[in-house]
């Protein structure tokens, strides 16, 4: 299972979209439609560089010294550049039918994921984003604004510095408790995520004999265990072969769940207990929250007379 499906906002998100004005700034002005040319002045004298703290937070992942929440933590009081490139409207037709110059808008840049999901780019400075873009021009945004406004641009990612050294991709849950502006923790540390996922399975493994198509199926749960998805680590120099592999950053799925089973069950009858169990996970509030995206792997283990 991979992705997250559409669905109303919790309603923590959706009260925080309306306390900030939604889709709009402090001021209530909405951002879509806007020029935004002149929001850099709000930080007259920033020099434009990243900001130290989120620096040191990615190069601490980079050097396998820190984690993604780190990353998360400095990006609560981080300054960001959001890219905006001039989009031509149509030719004015001026007076004697004579065609006018053409006019620009500035427009927000968002990017499709590998996943399809709508992504915002945004960079830790002004260097990192004209070497993406050189037509593109910065506009300087806190993180927590940002993140807030990418909820309400329907947007489930936040792509910090794309085509950088280290790309950092700020994942649903994160991006949603940066808008908020509380502390982040990852699915595969949350504790009590853990136990509500064992609960559930648990549940669904018990029951699974009373709801399953296929005669005489059983289901001998002996675990389940949690920990780092696949899909959290990214690569240094992506684009280059051989880049070292960064525990933290990636877009892909966050959480593995690895099910101890006695072996015994068909493939069809393990299928239908996967199904089962993902729709009971989709289906609680928690959990649709707090995991972006989840991988679920099966162990088979011995049986108690030895067999496997």
């Amino acid at each position: 299972m991979s992705g997250s499906p559409s669905r109303d906002l919790p309603a923590h998100i959706a009260a925080a979209l309306q306390g900030a004005g939604g889709a709009a700034d402090s001021a209530g002005r909405a951002w879509q439609g806007r020029d935004l040319s002149g929001e850099y002045h709000q930080f007259d004298g920033d020099d434009g560089v990243a900001d130290p703290m989120l620096s040191a937070a990615l190069t601490a992942l980079a050097d396998g010294l820190g984690d993604e929440s780190a990353v998360i933590a400095s990006l609560s009081q981080a300054r960001l550049f959001v890219p905006v490139i001039a989009e031509l409207t149509a030719a004015a037709t001026g007076s004697h039918g004579v065609a006018a110059d053409k006019e620009s808008e500035m427009a927000l840049v968002s990017l499709a994921a590998p996943d399809g999901r709508r992504a915002l780019p945004a960079f830790s400075s002004i260097e990192r984003l004209q070497n993406w873009h050189p037509q593109a021009r910065p506009v300087a945004v806190f993180a927590p604004r940002l993140a807030l406004s990418a909820v309400a641009e329907e947007a489930q990612l936040l792509v910090i510095d794309p085509a950088a050294e280290l790309t950092f991709v700020v994942r649903r849950p994160a991006m949603w408790a940066l808008a908020q502006q509380r502390q982040w923790l990852p699915s595969y540390q949350d504790a009590e995520l853990a136990e509500r996922i064992r609960g559930i399975v648990t549940t669904e493994a018990a029951q699974f004999g009373q709801h399953s198509t296929v005669p005489g199926a059983a289901v001998r749960l002996h675990g389940v265990e949690m920990m780092p998805g696949s899909g959290i680590r990214s690569r240094l120099n992506a684009g280059a072969a051989g880049g070292a592999i960064v525990n933290g950053g990636g877009g892909g799925p966050e959480l593995r769940l690895v099910f101890l089973l006695e072996a015994g069950l068909s493939e069809q009858q393990l299928n239908q207990l996967l199904s089962r169990v993902q729709g009971s996970l989709a289906a609680d509030e928690v959990f649709a929250e707090r995991v972006d995206s989840l991988e679920i792997s099966i162990q088979s283990i011995e049986s108690e007379d030895g067999s496997e």
